[in-house]
């Protein structure tokens, strides 16, 4: 008998053009130190009374569908840029019941369907978005090099509002929650905006590349920025007007390719060596004409 079973095609990631150039694809290095980061700052004694046995499991970034269920959101907003966070309800009341009351030995999974939303609750939700925010906001600062981090003020100046779901594109952090006690997972978000974007991906960059990038207010010298034509004569011949109007298709006049003079406008700046690189003509060891 004939296998007749076909194998699905090949799933591709399709590439956005407005991030060619940009390091996303060191974003899971951002994504581990992250992790280690909330891991640690989850276990510092100020917070244990809130987490737990919660342990980060998994960090992750991506781009919002649009298809995603509505959660609500929380908006944290400094200096640096705004960063929206939203934590599953199930998990906020796991750390409720944890903080208020919740023996250890307890780990019947809470049923949100049969509780209802408390002040006491929605107070915790911005106490815990302010200390996990402060987390990420405290690690993009880090990664910055010297001369942003004096540009961009502090990033763990917060003040909390309600916030809207963040529209479709928007960079998501997914931070995956376990709970060891009752083997329950759960899930966190942060939504950056293009600012701290910006931020995250700049603090990647390696470090020859950020040095490019000097100068006041993060601009390059001016010598950097301004742009100016040059064209490039690579040979010039005299002929004879006649012999020119007796030139036909197919007709060859023969030259020999010296060094090539470099004009701005009409001034006559360098002259060039010209080579062949992968089927362009290049020009290369560049002088000062005299």
């Amino acid at each position: 008998m004939t296998n007749t079973k076909q194998t699905a095609p090949p799933q591709y990631k399709v590439l956005d053009p407005s991030l060619l150039g940009r390091p996303v694809h060191l974003l899971p290095i951002f994504a581990a130190q992250l992790r280690d980061d909330l891991a640690q700052a989850m276990r510092l004694n100020m917070n244990r009374r809130y987490w737990g046995g919660f342990q980060v499991d998994q960090v992750e970034f991506s781009r919002l569908e649009g298809n995603e269920p509505r959660t609500r959101w929380l908006s944290y907003a400094s200096p640096a840029g705004n960063i929206l966070f939203s934590l599953e309800r199930k998990v906020l009341l796991s750390v409720l019941n944890y903080r208020y009351g919740r023996s250890k030995a307890d780990t019947t999974a809470v049923d949100e369907s049969q509780v209802r939303v408390t002040a006491t609750e929605e107070r915790l939700a911005v106490v815990l978005g302010q200390q996990l925010a402060a987390t990420l906001a405290g690690r993009i600062e880090l990664n910055l090099p010297a001369s942003d981090k004096a540009a961009g003020g502090e990033l763990d100046e917060f003040e909390s509002a309600p916030g809207n779901h963040p529209p479709k594109g928007t960079w998501i952090i997914t931070v995956i929650l376990a709970d060891a006690e009752s083997g329950s997972t759960g899930q966190f978000w942060f939504a950056l905006d293009k600012s701290l974007m910006s931020s995250v991906l700049r603090g990647l960059l390696p470090e020859r590349d950020q040095g490019k990038k000097g100068g006041a207010g993060g601009q390059p010298p001016l010598a950097q920025r301004l742009q100016v034509s040059l064209n490039g004569r690579l040979i010039s011949k005299e002929v004879q007007l006649g012999s020119l109007f007796d030139l036909q298709v197919g007709d060859v006049i023969p030259i020999s390719l010296h060094r090539a003079d470099v004009l701005l406008e009409d001034s006559r700046l360098f002259t060039a060596a010209v080579t062949e690189h992968k089927g362009k003509l290049c020009l290369t060891s560049f002088e000062d004409a005299e």
